[in-house]
């Protein structure tokens, strides 16, 4: 699509559909940095509960790092939806600047 066709597209268009269209259109170029961090994430999450596991098997202070572990894992349980939030408002800010230059 050409300079001016997207330009008319961006005036003919209001921006919560010009966003939302854009977005989905290139979702992946702006995927692999949060990709990156979501998958170790995930593999961090996943040392953390072996580990945690692990120390179940013993008394003490062990297992009070196996506790420790474990809330912590849970903690991560919550970084995951943060990640895939902070890559969609990343998005949703870059193509309302984009119209909002098309505009102009």
């Amino acid at each position: 699509m050409s300079q001016e066709q997207q330009q008319a597209n961006a005036q003919t268009q209001n921006k919560e559909d010009y966003v939302d269209l854009k977005v989905g259109k290139h979702d992946l170029f702006f995927k692999k940095p949060y990709q990156i961090l979501y998958t170790l994430n995930d593999f961090l999450l996943g040392l953390w509960f072996l580990i945690g596991s692990i120390c179940f098997y013993f008394e003490g202070a062990v297992k009070t790092w196996g506790v420790t572990l474990f809330v912590l894992g849970s903690f991560q349980l919550l970084i995951r939806p943060s990640i895939r939030l902070a890559h969609r408002i990343h998005l949703k800010k870059y193509y309302r600047e984009e119209y909002e230059q098309k505009q102009e």
